[in-house]
């Protein structure tokens, strides 16, 4: 006869009661604590344990008060969690797992330089023949990179992930950190091979996000994307929605991002959420990101009919909301770029799913069905290379906010900039600078006296790597012009007050580009096969101004040269792009509108 299943809570007063008198032995208590933890029961393993440590004193106390922590981290207590950590610390200074766990509370309570200090101890303290504690001595160094490069120290970040592979070579994603770093820090060769690291591993490593700045490949980037969804995607998620509508007498529109802030995606849709026809549609808004205070975020919060924070719930419970909610057509603008929540969707929680803006590339996401682009921007003969069906647009991929001000503008010489001489302008990241765009960067100074380049500094190894670029170039490195990042609207006048915007390339500016065109900036671009390497392309065309278009680099560099020194030129180019913000449509915010919403109601009717 089977035995009766006893509820783990049953025994619990008498486990209690047992470590109050210390009758409990120390195994009972791993062993019963931990079943409670497996069960999502932390309050009543802290009660336990605490009871024990305040009655029960043996040399392996620190093993208990490391529990207590664990529980009181997982119930969010982190002060508490804290503390217990760091009295299993003084305990035993030589117990690995509370300096390591400590090092995660101090990241959570925004205290970043005691969370370094903790994984350097275990990574500096802990012996490379230590198999016990070898797996946190390579989380600390991989933490330590991640962190330092949060705190834009990317010298000492890129050093301990050389530690890192130095230890284990094949970590795919400390291969992708690697190359993306060295791409921000304008150290090339972006894919120097570390030792002992396969190079075609680390090639296959690569993000579809860091592929894009290094590769015009759409092939590639293709593989890429795959490769991440292989390794982070579950697609094993039973859908929650059926591939047919709900009959609403409004469709429901729900965007999903983390940058509903002030982030350049936010700032080309917020006046998109403010036009939808609330006559046909309701929109809804999920966000993930942390409130920064912005006045974008504000807006984008009120332009929703329904705003839902997300970020203290799981994705398996945002699928389900957003299938509750009935969302017909479910817009992603994330991609696989940072703070993706990718099995959000995998659940299939609404019978459309469309990626928009978020990452310049395929996803390779199989649960996604359109990507909404324009001809110029994926050519039917590339379609082939991207996991979605292009939903295309009429005139533009790319939506705009006509309400963009710019500030009174200051003098060029308080920006460090010539009175006189011809300023180019590339305001991209820096990490889509690639060599051959330098090689051509560096000729067109050479042959435009006078001339400078006005860049963003994003960083002082970017700045000081691309002065030493110039100068083995035969270019003065003080022709480099590095300006501070700045809010908005003075970002926008810093763009009109330079001459010619010359784009990177694979990696095209995007918002980017469209800010330089709405300040009247005339830009140079140069296109080629993939989404992102014809991203200015197809603002171009918009515009009217597919003359600015070129197709390889030195095609490029005699436009630019061109431009620069052909009175009349750039004027004229200015004179287009201003009638171009008055009537065109580039600029045509409402006909985007209801262009898409246009889109959005076939494919709710082809549900049936």
């Amino acid at each position: 006869m089977n035995q009766p299943i006893v509820p783990i809570e049953t025994e619990y007063a008498s486990r209690v009661q047992a470590a109050w008198r210390g009758t409990l032995s120390l195994t009972d208590l791993i062993d019963y604590g931990s079943r409670l933890t497996s069960a999502g029961l932390h309050e009543l393993s802290v009660v336990l344990y605490q009871t024990w440590i305040d009655h029960n004193t043996t040399a392996f106390n620190h093993f208990v008060l490391f529990n207590l922590g664990t529980s009181f981290d997982r119930m969010g207590r982190l002060e508490d969690a804290r503390r217990a950590y760091r009295s299993a610390v003084d305990l035993a200074p030589a117990f690995v797992q509370p300096h390591f766990n400590l090092g995660l509370v101090y990241e959570r309570l925004k205290q970043p330089q005691s969370a370094l200090a903790e994984w350097q101890w275990v990574a500096n303290t802990v012996s490379p023949n230590d198999t016990e504690n070898a797996s946190y001595r390579l989380m600390a160094m991989n933490n330590l990179a991640r962190l330092f490069e949060n705190e834009r120290q990317y010298g000492d970040a890129l050093e301990w992930l050389r530690k890192s592979l130095e230890v284990d070579p094949n970590q795919t994603d400390v291969l992708h950190h690697w190359v993306f770093l060295r791409a921000k820090m304008c150290e090339w060769p972006v894919y120097a091979v570390p030792p002992g690291v396969d190079p075609a591993l680390m090639y296959q490593s690569t993000s579809a996000l860091a592929m894009i700045s290094q590769s015009d490949d759409p092939e590639a980037q293709l593989i890429a994307a795959r490769h991440y969804v292989d390794n982070k995607v579950n697609l094993t998620l039973p859908a929650l929605s059926e591939r047919r509508g709900y009959g609403h007498e409004k469709l429901r529109i729900g965007y999903l991002s983390s940058d509903f802030s002030l982030h350049p995606v936010s700032m080309l849709m917020v006046q998109l959420f403010e036009l939808h026809d609330r006559e046909q549609f309701e929109v809804f808004g999920y966000c993930w990101s942390p409130e920064d205070g912005s006045a974008l975020r504000q807006r984008v919060v009120q332009s929703m009919d329904h705003y839902r924070r997300i970020d203290q719930m799981s994705d398996a419970e945002v699928a389900r909301l957003i299938r509750e909610q009935e969302i017909d057509i479910l817009v992603d603008l994330q991609g696989q770029t940072f703070g993706a929540r990718p099995d959000i969707l995998s659940a299939r929680p609404a019978p459309v799913q469309i990626t928009y803006l978020g990452l310049p590339a395929t996803t390779g996401f199989p649960f996604i069905d359109y990507v909404i682009a324009d001809e110029y921007l994926i050519p039917p003969k590339y379609a082939q290379y991207y996991s979605e069906k292009p939903l295309y647009m009429p005139d533009i991929y790319q939506v705009s906010d006509r309400k963009r001000t710019l500030a009174e503008a200051p003098s060029r010489e308080s920006l460090g900039l010539p009175q006189d001489g011809v300023v180019f302008c590339s305001f991209n990241n820096n990490y889509k600078f690639t060599p051959d765009m330098f090689d051509v960067w560096m000729k067109v100074l050479k042959r435009v006296p006078g001339s400078v380049l006005w860049l963003l500094s994003d960083n002082r190894w970017a700045e000081a790597n691309l002065r030493k670029e110039a100068q083995a170039r035969g270019v003065d490195g003080s022709r480099l012009v590095f300006a501070t990042r700045t809010w908005p609207e003075m970002f926008l006048t810093r763009l009109s007050m330079a001459d010619l915007f010359l784009d990177s390339f694979p990696f095209n500016a995007g918002t980017t580009a469209n800010d330089a065109l709405w300040a009247g900036l005339p830009l140079v671009t140069c296109s080629g096969r993939s989404f992102a390497a014809r991203m200015a392309g197809a603002l171009l065309t918009a515009a009217g101004l597919s003359e600015l278009i070129t197709t390889n680099l030195q095609d490029y560099e005699e436009k630019a040269v061109a431009l620069a020194l052909t009175p009349g030129e750039l004027p004229r180019l200015r004179a287009s792009l201003a009638q171009t913000k008055e009537s065109g449509a580039l600029f045509d915010t409402p006909r985007f509108a209801r262009n898409l919403e246009e889109r959005f109601k076939e494919l709710v009717r082809g549900l049936g």
